[in-house]
């Protein structure tokens, strides 16, 4: 089946005047914090010469990790017109349209529960934590559909660190700012809200867990889950909850709103096994957005060198 994406989406919906300062305030400060040697960034060959701008003069060179793939880049405009953000809509071209309305400064990060020091911190302070653990990551996501994203972040481990997990943190529990004056999609009952995730801590501190802050060079974009997100590369795309506001270590596994929403679908794992399909439909197989046929489907979506050891004496089958 082709994916249709309308062609009414105008440049300045996508991209507003605030983002734009947004991200020359981010830029700013992370050159302020000193990040400087490193190669030079992907520019994407469909950015606007406003963008390449933006890239060009005010983000620092980055190191590349040493998670990269070779898979060729799906485009900036695809990565952020293709959405899932229920928060702003259940369309995949709702995000883009309407995410304008989040409002990403003031914003800090609630970490509490099983931890040593729990506490807030700032997103200026979450962005001088990237000034020391500078990366790209070239990775893989996968739903139904895949694409794979020059990811801008680090380890969330390095977060969770400072905050010193106790022996009792067993699970890491994610949760969404939940809005409904910038965020129309809170205003119905589809899913209970706000929207919550969690792994397990050996998966949370899996040096592949990250906390992305941007994407393609340039600060993350609202509909992309600004201004801090999670990418968890092996697991199915809803696992890497976006625009987190609060962090919580705990012994039990928490309920996720998916489980929450249909637990005979969506296991507290998700991790991107084809030898187990949905209900409804085949997991064997993914389309990568922008081509026309699909692939086969890796197990672990190709990062079974990084994480199968987490899952050793596991039934994915029966914990999926």
């Amino acid at each position: 089946m082709l994916i249709k994406r309308p062609d009414d989406i105008r440049s300045s919906d996508i991209t507003s005047e605030s983002i734009y300062k947004e991200r020359r305030r981010f830029m700013q400060g992370a050159i302020g914090a000193g990040l400087v040697a490193g190669i030079g960034l992907n520019i994407p060959s469909d950015a606007t010469a406003k963008e390449k701008a933006i890239i060009n003069q005010d983000f620092p060179k980055l190191p590349k990790s040493a998670f990269n793939i070779s898979d060729e880049l799906t485009t900036y405009k695809d990565i952020t017109t293709y959405n899932n953000f229920y928060e702003f809509g259940t369309d995949k071209s709702d995000p883009a349209r309407y995410a304008h309305t989040l409002q990403t400064r003031p914003w800090s990060i609630r970490v509490e529960g099983e931890v040593e020091n729990a506490g807030n911190i700032d997103i200026e302070e979450v962005l001088k934590l990237f000034t020391l653990e500078e990366r790209i990551y070239r990775l893989r996501c996968v739903e139904g559909w895949s694409m794979v994203i020059p990811w801008v972040g680090f380890p969330l481990q390095a977060l969770l660190k400072r905050f010193k997990p106790t022996s009792k943190a067993k699970y890491v529990m994610f949760v969404t700012k939940n809005d409904p004056k910038q965020m129309p999609g809170v205003r119905n009952t589809l899913l209970h809200w706000p929207y919550v995730e969690g792994l397990r801590i050996d998966e949370a501190m899996n040096p592949l867990t990250l906390l992305a802050v941007g994407l393609y060079g340039n600060v993350l974009p609202n509909q992309n889950g600004a201004p801090l997100r999670l990418v968890v590369p092996w697991k199915y795309g809803f696992k890497s909850i976006k625009s987190i506001v609060e962090i919580r270590l705990v012994e039990k596994p928490p309920i996720t709103t998916w489980m929450r929403a249909a637990p005979s679908e969506y296991g507290f794992y998700s991790n991107v096994n084809p030898e187990v399909s949905h209900p409804r439909w085949s997991q064997k197989r993914e389309r990568r957005i922008g081509h026309f046929f699909k692939q086969d489907t890796l197990m672990f979506n190709g990062y079974g060198e990084q994480v199968a050891d987490l899952y050793t004496g596991m039934n994915l089958t029966k914990n999926f």
